[in-house]
């Protein structure tokens, strides 16, 4: 894929906002090293971004997988706080979508049927009767092309991508950009950026679990967590969409109020039976295109807080509820709910509910998505 393949998508450098780093800051880097080959000879590289501050995060060209992102917490030690594997090996055969840019279409479409402009589309299928996060082959198991850069407010990373028509099921040829920066004020900020040639669905996500605690430090379920939303989506035994916005009051699914994860993930309730814990989709409050502040989780034994900020309408909690003792970085044991996702997102089956936010791209429009993870200490 050269360039002028997304010579549609414009420069690369406008895209971040730019914050001036401390005069007593250590310069930010880039590095890269090998990480390992795939079968069919593709070579894949790890990237190490690291900012002014010393938080660092490496990030591959597999998936667009964030692989760790070290933080300081309370007492200024740092520690990792995303899932991840050791070897290019465990992702290729891993089923979690541990860091991963999910895509075309994040969540779940049911059957994997959508009709768009009176054409019914079917995709493939890969997550009981339903289409998961782009199929079999999604956006996690492709090869991006990968540009490292600087930007004033710290090391970024564009990666890009290439998806055909037809791939899964899906329509149009679809060429997509990926930009991660980590900035100087510990704000990882992704940037999403799409054209296609005809009209299609697309809904990409980042699915890293985090565990603000350090990777493997036990479950995640006495981490504090607000979420900004007064509705949510219900599910079916199958994870999904009924089609209604019921209010969260009164429900296991009210974190308005800063809650433990774990106060109430076991109580007798529906709609927590059919996620196994927390798999669900929360309607953010403000609007759709605009950045807002979506989630806000506290970690009270490191002090690490991450705040989440989007300008997607929706973010799926997910509570690690199918991890079960997998072995990760370093030889540590991902303990069942041992990791949280925040997937900032269009609404699971989006183009099987007209009434939900669209996620239909056509030609002539440009996608754009910002998401951003700020980290802080208390």
């Amino acid at each position: 894929m050269n360039a002028k393949n997304f010579a549609a998508l414009g420069a690369l450098t406008p895209l971040f906002y730019f914050v001036a780093a401390p005069a007593s800051a250590a310069p930010s880097t880039i590095s890269q090293k090998a990480f390992g080959t795939l079968k069919n000879g593709q070579k894949i590289t790890l990237f190490t971004l690291t900012n002014s501050q010393g938080a660092r995060a490496e990030i591959m060209n597999y998936g667009a997988i964030i692989r760790s992102l070290s933080v300081r917490d309370r007492a200024g030690k740092f520690g990792d706080v995303v899932l991840g594997f050791d070897t290019l090996d465990q992702y290729v055969k891993g089923d979690a979508y541990f860091g991963t840019v999910a895509g075309r279409y994040a969540n779940r479409i049911a059957k994997g049927r959508f009709t768009l402009d009176g054409k019914t589309y079917k995709l493939a299928t890969n997550n009981g009767p339903n289409h998961l996060h782009g199929g079999k082959v999604g956006f996690d198991r492709r090869v991006w092309r990968a540009m490292p850069f600087k930007t004033k407010s710290g090391p970024a990373l564009e990666l890009r991508l290439f998806s055909p028509a037809g791939e899964e099921g899906y329509p149009g040829n679809v060429h997509t950009r990926v930009i991660y920066t980590l900035d100087n004020t510990n704000q990882l900020r992704v940037d999403y950026r799409a054209t296609t040639d005809a009209p299609t669905l697309f809904n990409p996500t980042q699915h890293s679990y985090f565990n603000l605690g350090g990777a493997g430090n036990g479950t995640i379920l006495y981490h504090n967590l607000m979420l900004n939303a007064n509705r949510y989506t219900p599910i079916d035994k199958t994870s999904i969409p009924l089609g209604n916005l019921p209010r969260v009051a009164g429900t296991p699914f009210d974190f308005r109020r800063s809650l433990p994860i774990g106060a109430r993930i076991n109580q007798n309730n529906q709609q927590l039976k059919n996620g196994a814990g927390y798999d669900h989709n929360f309607v953010l409050n403000g609007k759709n295109g605009v950045m807002k502040l979506a989630a806000r989780v506290e970690e009270p034994v490191s002090g690490r807080v991450l705040t989440v900020s989007t300008t997607e309408p929706g973010l799926q909690l997910y509570t690690g509820n199918f991890l079960k003792d997998v072995k990760g970085k370093g030889g540590k044991i991902y303990p069942y709910r041992g990791g949280f996702a925040l997937e900032a997102q269009k609404f699971p089956d989006s183009p099987n509910h007209p009434k939900f936010p669209t996620s239909v791209l056509r030609p002539g429009q440009s996608y754009r998505q910002t998401t951003i993870y700020a980290f802080s200490t208390r």
